[in-house]
């Protein structure tokens, strides 16, 4: 059977976020990365301390702390003019940590600024199901009328099991409930899935993703689980408690999540390559053009395609 999933964009058998911007944009925007000094309710003790297993406190993209939006939009400006040309549209993304986690009149004024910048066509923003109240959710509709926004939250799993084990601080359930609400206002949603966290066998991930499907997302961001220098899982990986998908494992399971999603569903981010400088493990997601190719042989070989087996 041949597939009639194979975009025109870059002949890809699932919907690619480069399809995606050509198809809606004519072009591709540009990610411009916000560290804002935000901090998590699973962090700072209301939900929880030290955050998830995972977390190394925040991106750590910028060396100097407390600069503004403005200021940082100026450096990735600069930054992607280097690598791309001068004049590429820019989507900000406020990014580290949780994105809502602050009052609503300072998150105006912080998305605000990010808008005002030249070239910046959208905003994203990073954040937690459970950190969206009412008048958060006002500033984001309001943003939503004005731009092109997409807030990207963090799924992880639908198995509170491992919600608990990772310190998540944040039920399933309570995930669903946020969603629902940003669905409610018309907002892009973005949901993050993560592979091989610890104990989640391969039909474990591919519930994960069938349960996501049933949602509708707008779209999906799909990576490994990274052990990174410093955090509580690098401890945990060193004592052999943690143990790490190997890259064919990683494929065939990306491959079956794929067959479940909505055709429609945009796949953000499909694989993930952690700061080569902190990563301890699987190293073999560093070579980022690898995994994709042998995501892409897969499907061939298999002859399927995203949206294949959902319902």
């Amino acid at each position: 059977m041949k597939s009639p999933f194979i975009n025109s964009h870059d002949n890809k058998r699932y919907f690619t976020l480069y399809h995606y911007y050509q198809t809606r944009f004519g072009c591709k925007l540009r990610k411009a990365v916000l560290e804002c000094g935000f901090t998590c309710p699973n962090i700072d003790g209301t939900r929880g301390t030290g955050g998830c297993i995972f977390c190394d406190g925040g991106s750590g993209y910028f060396t100097s702390p407390g600069l503004t939006v403005t200021r940082q939009l100026t450096l990735e400006a600069e930054r992607i003019s280097r690598k791309f040309g001068s004049g590429a549209p820019l989507t900000a993304y406020f990014q580290a940590n949780t994105n809502t986690y602050a009052p609503a009149g300072k998150l105006r004024t912080l998305y605000n600024e990010a808008l005002a910048f030249p070239n910046v066509k959208g905003l994203s923003v990073g954040t937690r199901a459970d950190c969206l109240p009412d008048d958060v959710l006002d500033v984001l509709s309001e943003i939503n009328e004005r731009t092109y926004l997409t807030v990207e939250l963090g799924m992880q799993t639908v198995h509170d099991s491992t919600l608990a084990l990772i310190n998540r601080g944040c039920s399933h359930a309570e995930f669903v409930n946020g969603y629902n609400k940003l669905k409610s206002r018309g907002i892009r949603v973005c949901l993050h899935i993560i592979n091989g966290l610890p104990g989640e066998t391969e039909e474990m991930m591919c519930e994960t993703a069938k349960q996501a499907a049933k949602l509708r997302p707008d779209a999906v961001k799909l990576q490994m689980l990274h052990v990174i220098r410093g955090t509580r899982l690098a401890d945990m990986y060193a004592r052999g408690e943690v143990s790490m998908l190997t890259r064919d494992e990683y494929i065939g399971v990306i491959v079956r999540q794929l067959e479940q999603l909505p055709p429609d569903t945009v796949i953000e981010r499909i694989t993930g390559d952690g700061d080569k400088s902190k990563l301890i493990a699987p190293m073999w997601s560093a070579d980022k053009k690898s995994v994709l190719g042998g995501i892409d042989k897969r499907l061939a070989e298999l002859d399927t395609w995203q949206g294949r087996l959902y319902k």
